[in-house]
């Protein structure tokens, strides 16, 4: 935006520039024109009273002399003609040229002739001026001259060029100054953009300086940080919420779930023991729902920290955590070409929770004789993990919601679950930089692909190493 904003200035100025110079230019070849003709319409009104009395006596008498001095002293050369165009005299110089038959026939009429109006510095043409020789009202000849026009470009390409290099100065005062008021203007616009990056990537106490660039992009710059203050402090309430809210509703769902239980033996019929048995299984959702909203409140709180871990020694620990599960479910859970190590940079505890999510969803899915498969290697200048499982899979159309918080596919409606298990892995993985992809399988089934940046210091083990053992120990058991 800064160049258009120079090209549009040095546009105008250049535009001013050359309505200014262009008429002045050419003033300045005129009035050097008329200059010279002026003189040399004296010159040949003294040559033509000087040519009268030769004329009318019939020799040039002491005109030859003056026509030589004349050519001699500043080289233009000078004929005298009498009324039927015959060359009575002339200065060694002469040389009919163009334009020089036009000049004596106006001359004959009795008339003075100048010619060109300007000499312009591309033309090579001779200033011609001629004066008739008159007596008593009677034109006897005319007086005609030739001056080359040699000197009178010269002169005029000189002002040209002082015109030229005022305007070029101009041009770069023009661009010295529009990059200095474009970076003015546009150093808050530049600012704010980069601001903007910075909160989209999670940084939310970005700000602008509020005292930079003209008052009205001041103003911008100090609206917009109240607005971001507003918009963080809104997603914290929010999120503070959402974190209390479940936090305390625990309680007293832990002391409904109790009492319910406290109920049952005295339920003597067999619909009462039943609906006995769907109360507890509510009330164990309701628990697994609220654990779920403060598991994505404490992600989604998770700002600029970052760890790196060693991705394939998660994922081994993830999948010895489910095996016990996967087995009483008689599914087949598998770690799968791994290059160990694989370290990569995420927030805290990020990895184990959404392979938590992934295989828990993946196991749950597949069904009796299903089997499970983790992968972990390094691409794109990161860490890939993948899950895959051989279940029913999703469509096209449930991929795009699946992130979806709440969100559950039609034919899951009965299968336990708070439908934020991906949500979470989603805000995880985008807190982290990360990419996450899902598609259909083949056969069937899903494929779950999580990318994660590398760190920038791969040469550093020790250190990362040690950041990733913290993170292995917190892991939450499924």
């Amino acid at each position: 935006m800064r160049r258009r904003l120079v090209i549009s200035y040095l546009l105008l100025m250049v535009l001013v520039l050359l309505a200014l110079e262009t008429p002045l230019a050419a003033t300045l070849a005129t009035r050097e024109t008329e200059r010279v003709r002026a003189d040399r319409l004296a010159d040949a009104t003294r040559f033509a009273s000087l040519a009268g009395p030769a004329l009318r006596g019939g020799g040039a008498g002491l005109l030859d002399g003056e026509l030589t001095a004349y050519d001699d002293l500043y080289g233009i050369g000078a004929a005298v003609v009498d009324r039927d165009s015959r060359t009575v005299t002339a200065s060694a110089s002469w040389e009919p040229g163009p334009g020089t038959a036009t000049a004596l026939d106006t001359a004959l009429a009795g008339q003075q002739f100048s010619g060109p109006d300007s000499v312009w510095p591309w033309v090579n043409v001779p200033l011609v001026v001629a004066v008739p020789i008159n007596d008593g009202g009677e034109v006897l000849g005319a007086v005609v001259t030739a001056t080359p026009s040699d000197k009178v470009r010269r002169t005029v390409t000189t002002w040209w060029l002082v015109l030229a290099a005022i305007g070029l100065l101009a041009v770069l005062a023009c661009i010295s100054t529009a990059f200095g008021l474009a970076g003015w203007v546009l150093r808050p616009v530049t600012e704010l953009d980069a601001v903007t990056h910075e909160i989209a990537e999670g940084d939310r106490g970005a700000r602008v300086r509020p005292r930079l660039g003209p008052p009205e992009l001041r103003r911008l710059a100090a609206s917009f940080n109240n607005m971001a203050d507003v918009v963080s402090d809104v997603m914290d309430r929010q999120r503070a919420f959402v974190a209390h809210a479940s936090h305390q509703l625990r309680n007293p769902l832990t002391a409904l779930r109790l009492r319910v239980e406290e109920l049952g033996p005295s339920l003597t019929d067999a619909d009462g023991r039943t609906e006995h048995r769907l109360a507890l299984e509510e009330t164990d959702r309701l628990a697994t729902l609220l654990d779920a909203l403060l598991t994505l409140a404490r992600a989604e709180r998770e700002e600029n920290q970052r760890v790196t871990v060693d991705a394939a020694e998660v994922a081994a620990s993830r999948v010895a955590a489910w095996l016990p599960l996967a087995r009483h479910r008689s599914v087949t859970l598998r770690l799968d070409t791994v290059e160990a190590p694989a370290y990569a940079r995420t927030v805290p505890t990020a990895i184990d929770q959404v392979l938590d999510a992934l295989i828990d969803n993946a196991v749950k899915f597949s069904g009796a004789g299903g089997e499970v498969t983790v992968t972990v290697h390094a691409a794109d200048g990161g860490t890939v993990l993948r899950v895959r499982d051989n279940g029913p899979g999703m469509t096209t159309s449930q991929l795009d919601q699946a992130t979806e918080r709440f969100w559950r596919a039609p034919d899951a409606q009965n299968v336990d679950g708070a439908g934020l298990g991906l949500t979470i892995v989603a805000v995880l993985v985008d807190a982290s930089d990360g990419r996450l992809t899902m598609r259909q399988g083949e056969p069937r089934g899903l494929v779950a692909e999580l990318w994660f940046p590398a760190p920038g210091d791969l040469l550093v083990e020790d250190g990362a190493a040690g950041a990733a053992e913290p993170v292995a120990s917190d892991a939450g058991q499924p």
